[in-house]
C-alpha cells in the first residue's frame, strides 16, 4: 500500500473496538465485495478529492442495513484519503478480517489449516482457481467441504476471499488474511519453509528466536518444499529470510554468469 493507504487504514482500524458487534467483520468482507464489483462505487468512496461528507451519505444509504458498528468502520474509511480504489478495496477487507478476528480468536488458525488444505488437493485448488467457473458455484463447493470442519466464522472468510479473488490465488489470499487477523491477536505469524520437517524441538527453537526479533508472539506455520533441498525460507510480515541451500545455488548461479 502507498503511505496514504497506510494512514487512512490506520485511522480506520481505530474504529474496530472490543464491544463491536460479532456480525461487523462478514459485514465489511461483504461491503468489500459489493464495493469491488462495482468500478463505479469503488472509485466514488475511493475518491480522494471527493468531499468526506458525501461518501459518508454513500455508505448509510447503501449499508444502511448493517450493524452499526460495520456502518462506523465503513464510514471512517470512507473518509480517509487512500492512494486508489483497488487499495480502498483492499483496506476494507483487512478492517472485515480484523473485526472478525475479534469474534474468533481461532480465525488465524482456522485459515491456516484451510491453505494446508489447498495445498494438498491441488486439483481442488485448481477448481476454486479457475477463473472460468462460476463464483457462486465455487463458494458452494467450499462451503460443502469445510461445513462442520472449521467455524462459521471461517467459513464467511473463506467464502468472501473465494467469490473475490482480485487476482490472487486462493491460498495466498487466505496465508494473508490468517496474518491479518494474527496481527489483530497480537502476535505475528512466520511462515517457515523447509525441506523437511521441524522438529518439535527445533519449531520452539525457532519460535523463541523469532518472538526476540519481533517483540511479541509468534505463530509458526510450516509449508514442505522438497526442491529447498536443506536450509529454512522465512517470512514474518514483509520481511524474507532466505538461509536455503537453493538460494545460495541461485546466488552462486548468478555470479558465475556475472
Amino acid at each position: 500500500m502507498g503511505s496514504a493507504s497506510r494512514e487512512a487504514l490506520a485511522q480506520a482500524r481505530t474504529a474496530i473496538t472490543a464491544g463491536i458487534e460479532s456480525t461487523a467483520g462478514g459485514e465489511l468482507l461483504a461491503a468489500a465485495g459489493q464495493i469491488a464489483s462495482s468500478p463505479a462505487l469503488a472509485s466514488a468512496l475511493g475518491d480522494a478529492s471527493a468531499a468526506p461528507e458525501a461518501k459518508a451519505q454513500v455508505v448509510e444509504r447503501l449499508f444502511g442495513g448493517f450493524s452499526a458498528g460495520a456502518r462506523s468502520v465503513l464510514t471512517a474509511a470512507v473518509r480517509g484519503r487512500w492512494s486508489n480504489s483497488d487499495e480502498f478495496i483492499a483496506g476494507v477487507e483487512e478492517l472485515g478480517l480484523r473485526a472478525e478476528s475479534l469474534a474468533n480468536s481461532s480465525l488465524s488458525d482456522e485459515l491456516l489449516a484451510v491453505a494446508d488444505l489447498l495445498d494438498r488437493n491441488h486439483e481442488l485448488q485448481l477448481s476454486l482457481g479457475s477463473k472460468l467457473a462460476d463464483p457462486a458455484g465455487k463458494v458452494a463447493l467450499i462451503e460443502r467441504i469445510l461445513a462442520g470442519k472449521v467455524s462459521p466464522s471461517a467459513v464467511t472468510v473463506v467464502s468472501r476471499l473465494t467469490a473475490q479473488p482480485r487476482g490472487r490465488r486462493l491460498d495466498a489470499a487466505l496465508r494473508q488474511a490468517a496474518r491479518v487477523a494474527a496481527d489483530q491477536g497480537g502476535s505475528e505469524l512466520a511462515t517457515v519453509t523447509v525441506a523437511a520437517p521441524l522438529t518439535p524441538v527445533q519449531q520452539i527453537r525457532l519460535a523463541a528466536a523469532l518472538e526476540k526479533t519481533a517483540g511479541r508472539p509468534v505463530k509458526i506455520t510450516t509449508v514442505i518444499d522438497p526442491e529447498l533441498i536443506g536450509g529454512v525460507r522465512i517470512q514474518i510480515a514483509d520481511d524474507v529470510i532466505d538461509g536455503s541451500i537453493r538460494a545460495r545455488l541461485d546466488d552462486l548461479r548468478q555470479q558465475l554468469a556475472a
